[in-house]
């Protein structure tokens, strides 16, 4: 049996990710599959599954304590500025638990929706994995860093062509 590779953390040693602050992420889809939409005239047009990512993240304030930044849905990423607020007075919760939830909600909710079931079969599932296992964070750490984030967030769609992460064009 061949040694799989060690997967390296792209998180920060000995960073508490479930301390209160500003996270800019940056979630990718599987392969990079252009699913939520197109950007028309410098404008991010959502189709049914940008909708349903879209509801999910509006959603999130109802199961954790965290204030939602700006957000962008792109063809086939999404940035978002998420805040931790509130931290200790529970069970500590972490910024990849928040992901991780968001992730599997957004993916249950797509197949449940376009599929039309509550319980889709295995073949039924159209999109098993609708987003890359991990994603890009980073821990802002003041206003101007906030400010900067947030302005690359909002014009996103103006810059698609040239996004890395637009392989159309």
């Amino acid at each position: 049996m061949k040694d799989l590779p060690n997967r390296q953390s792209i998180r920060l040693r000995n960073y508490d990710y479930s301390s209160e602050g500003a996270y800019f992420v940056t979630i990718c889809t599987q392969n990079r599959e252009m699913l939520f939409g197109d950007i028309v005239n410098g404008i991010m047009v959502l189709n049914d599954i940008g909708k349903i990512v879209e509801f999910v993240w509006e959603s999130l304030p109802q199961h954790y304590k965290v204030e939602l930044g700006p957000f962008q849905i792109m063809p086939n990423h999404i940035h978002m500025i998420i805040m931790i607020v509130g931290a200790g007075f529970s069970r500590p919760i972490t910024l990849g638990n928040i992901i991780a939830y968001f992730k599997y909600q957004s993916t249950k909710q797509i197949n449940t929706n376009i599929m039309g079931s509550e319980n889709p079969t295995p073949t039924d599932i159209k999109y098993p994995k609708a987003f890359q296992r991990n994603y890009f964070e980073h821990v802002i750490r003041n206003e101007k860093d906030f400010d900067k984030i947030s302005w690359y967030i909002e014009n996103n769609p103006q810059m698609w062509d040239e996004d890395e992460n637009n392989i159309t064009g």
